[in-house]
């Protein structure tokens, strides 16, 4: 069975050139050029992934469908924005989206985006646990369960993204040792589009100490080594 995407973009040329590369790629597409339109997709299909335009006209635009797939839905969702500003990215993340692409992008580039947060996302809900027999972690007053794809700090549970849980799967995996936003980014998205400006990972990060409670000043928990990466406190 084909994987179900969900295109969103209020310029119809980009909507359907994302189209045919998908549909060459084998994916079944659901395609809109209004917000309202998706949001009845979102209510009524069963997708698992979400490609939304920031700017869209009207009331509704890509992050406020962003915030709504998050409220039910753990599934990816990919931000295409046309500014390359970081407060764009910045709300994008911090609202759950897990990757972003700034216009103009490569077609291949987008296919390329998908596929690897597909494969995150199905190796997570599809039980495969790599760590442990069990498939539980625990580190540091975390437990992590793979398998359930939960993660519990202190006996309550945490309410991550997909990226955001496995961000803190390997830094608890790496048990205390450093591990570089490279490292990170490659491991979750598995591609080479990652250059030395690239602050996406900076930005769950963030988003993850806030659900933690930690800080970047103060850590307890998530650690910043500057010029080198993070790690989880022992």
């Amino acid at each position: 069975m084909p994987d179900k995407i969900m295109v969103v973009d209020d310029e119809r040329e980009i909507a359907d050139l994302i189209e045919l590369y998908l549909n060459n790629e084998n994916f079944e597409v659901y395609k809109y050029y209004t917000a309202a339109e998706a949001l009845r997709c979102i209510e009524s299909a069963e997708l698992d992934l979400a490609v939304l335009d920031i700017m869209m006209p009207g009331d509704i635009d890509g992050l406020a469908l962003c915030q709504t797939i998050r409220q039910r839905y753990t599934y990816p969702v990919i931000m295409l924005t046309a500014k390359d500003t970081e407060m764009e990215k910045i709300t994008g993340l911090t609202l759950g989206a897990d990757d972003y692409i700034t216009k103009p992008f490569l077609p291949l580039e987008l296919v390329a985006r998908v596929k690897a947060q597909l494969r995150r996302y199905k190796k997570y809900n599809g039980g495969a646990a790599k760590n442990s027999d069990s498939g539980i972690i625990v580190h540091s007053g975390l437990v992590i369960d793979v398998n359930m794809h939960e993660a519990l700090l202190n006996e309550k549970p945490l309410q991550l993204t997909p990226t955001e849980f496995s961000i803190l799967r390997i830094l608890c995996e790496r048990n205390g040792s450093v591990v570089s936003s490279e490292e990170l980014f490659h491991e979750i998205w598995g591609d080479e589009y990652f250059t030395k400006s690239n602050n996406t990972i900076t930005v769950h990060i963030r988003h993850l100490r806030e659900k933690m409670g930690d800080t970047m000043d103060n850590p307890k928990y998530i650690k910043t080594v500057w010029g080198v990466g993070y790690k989880i406190e022992k």
